[in-house]
């Protein structure tokens, strides 16, 4: 019989399942606090239960966990890149970013990805599969035993497309932003796509309080297609009008990511067009210096350009930062520390 995972459940769902098997609900209260504040990661650790349920739910149940195999630590600012092993022995990664207003995660949402981005070191490979809703809330909850430090904020924008993996996505909202959980305000909760948009439709129909953030990177369709498969499907016209359903629907600003590749969208014509594109938008655009990877032949805009491009916004009154580089002497960019794991394991079996 396949086991349940359990930490995948919400409260009402763990009610129902443990008075299915024969015990009282105000366990699965007991349960779900060992799961999602304590961080247990076995039944035996769940000393309130009793040891004959403890028994019983081992028959039934397993408890997802993800196994720490490498850790990275950037010695420009303290930034932490985790790899984690999977029970199915996949690796996903994860980062730690220490701010002054709190520490922020930054997960995956996918072993591999689809989506095809030229400038990401995630789509290598494709996608292997989606995440559950426990593997994705078990990255933070290993880092935050790690460190001994609370998490604060949680940015869904590691490996994977967070809209390709929706279901899954939901549940793990759910359950982090749970009062019986670790309870992190969905106000800080970020989740990035590239641009799926009868699912970033559907989000804004829920009406949740997270911050939408749009991988943009380009002003045209044409530049768009060239860097990012996706536009081949969905137009910045209709990208761009399913950001503006999400601002009407929640109250909340928009994200747009912009990933400056030198001599590619960092002219002066593309900040124009991007003034055009998002005018009268309540947003927030973050320029990101491209982080480069030898898979692709794509350099960094100098500093020069990056600061003209911002001046040009603020200019605009368009509310701009410049991603603060953080990790860059560790493998910090999306999919670069899984990417050198396996190229260094498949070197090994030579």
């Amino acid at each position: 019989m396949e086991l349940i995972d359990i930490k995948s459940l919400n409260m009402e769902q763990l009610k129902n399942e443990i008075v299915s098997i024969g015990d009282k609900a105000f366990r699965a209260k007991q349960i779900y606090d060992w799961l999602h504040v304590k961080l247990a990661e076995s039944f035996d650790e769940m000393s309130n239960i009793p040891v004959s349920l403890r028994e019983r739910l081992k028959l039934t149940y397993e408890i997802i966990n993800v196994s720490s195999i490498e850790i990275q630590t950037s010695k420009l600012d303290g930034t932490q890149k985790y790899l984690f092993r999977l029970n199915d022995g996949n690796v996903i990664e994860s980062v730690l970013m220490r701010y002054k207003h709190g520490n922020s995660v930054c997960i995956s949402s996918q072993v591999g990805c689809r989506m095809g981005c030229k400038f990401c070191a995630s789509t290598i490979g494709g996608l292997d599969r989606n995440l559950t809703a426990s593997e994705m809330l078990s990255q933070i909850y290993a880092i935050q035993k790690s460190t001994n430090e609370r998490i604060s904020n949680v940015v869904v924008m590691g490996t994977g497309e967070p809209l390709d993996n929706y279901e899954n996505l939901l549940r793990f909202i759910e359950i982090l932003t749970d009062e019986f959980g670790l309870n992190i305000s969905q106000r800080n909760i970020t989740v990035s796509t590239c641009g799926i948009v009868p699912k970033m439709t559907e989000l804004a129909d829920r009406e949740l309080q997270i911050t939408l953030a749009l991988s943009l990177h380009a002003t045209t369709d044409e530049k768009r297609k060239t860097l990012m498969p996706i536009a081949n499907k969905y137009s910045l016209k209709d990208v761009i009008s399913a950001c503006k359903y999400y601002f009407q629907k929640t109250g909340r600003r928009i994200t747009f990511e912009y990933s400056l590749v030198g001599g590619v969208n960092d002219t002066n014509e593309d900040v124009r067009e991007l003034i055009e594109l998002i005018k009268g938008i309540n947003c927030h655009v973050n320029l990101i210096p491209v982080n480069p990877i030898k898979e692709r032949d794509f350099v960094q805009s100098n500093k020069k350009v990056i600061d003209n491009f911002k001046n040009k916004l603020e200019k605009c009154q368009i509310n701009v930062t410049i991603r603060r580089e953080m990790g860059r002497d560790i493998d910090g960019a999306c999919g670069q520390l899984r990417k050198s794991y396996k190229d260094r394991n498949a070197e090994r079996k030579l």
